[in-house]
């Protein structure tokens, strides 16, 4: 197994945990991550047996903490590197966004940036009371995709969205649940149990009513 990476298991009520593992960097999105997640979305969407989705990061310290900047060097070096990595993730986004069964986000500890754009994928977010939740791009003077604007504003709302993006301030479990940016708050001490039982309930309803 590398450092970093894109985990997937199955449980037997067909529920799919996808994990997002790169600890050394608490859990930011490496290239290679982008790319399975989009692969991995196309896997599940027509695979027959999956009743739920949850996306998860690996470890206790973090959902994830961005897109991994240490390779940005690299694949954001000129103009058209940076064009196909926001290619890339943009075509995560909406493969994530796409898929036809419900998708519940697990988050605790940091869920920043690009990590929090992959939580807003989700149909449903379940976070511990210690999750700090961020979109920083305006300070640190990045560009956002649309399609993460227009996503945000349907989970948030207008005005809540503006003050998440100009502000670029951390907000805490329970503001994020004030806003809407999050679904249910549970102790961490719980948050994997509750979250089993939350996604095994779902799983047990009828799949037509989900669609």
């Amino acid at each position: 197994m590398s450092d970093f990476g894109v985990d997937c298991t199955h449980d037997p009520d067909g529920v799919v945990w996808v994990v997002l593992r790169n600890p050394a960097r608490r859990n930011a999105v490496r290239l290679e991550m982008w790319e399975r997640l989009y692969a991995l979305a196309g896997e599940l969407a027509v695979d027959p047996s999956v009743r739920v989705v949850v996306l998860r990061g690996h470890g206790t310290d973090a959902f994830a903490s961005g897109a991994d900047i240490s390779e940005f060097q690299t694949h954001r070096k000129d103009a058209t590197s940076a064009a196909a990595y926001e290619a890339t993730t943009a075509r995560t986004f909406a493969a994530l966004l796409a898929l036809p069964q419900p998708v519940v986000a697990m988050l605790q500890g940091f869920c920043i940036g690009g990590g929090l754009a992959i939580a807003l994928c989700a149909d449903l977010r379940v976070a511990a009371d210690q999750t700090t939740l961020q979109l920083p791009a305006a300070r640190l003077g990045l560009g956002y995709h649309m399609s993460g604007i227009d996503r945000l504003l349907q989970v948030v709302g207008p005005s809540a969205a503006a003050e998440i993006f100009f502000t670029a301030r951390r907000y805490t479990a329970a503001e994020a649940l004030a806003i809407g940016l999050v679904n249910r708050v549970v102790d961490v001490a719980t948050l994997e149990a509750f979250t089993r039982e939350y996604v095994g309930g779902i799983a047990a309803n009828a799949p037509l009513a989900q669609c």
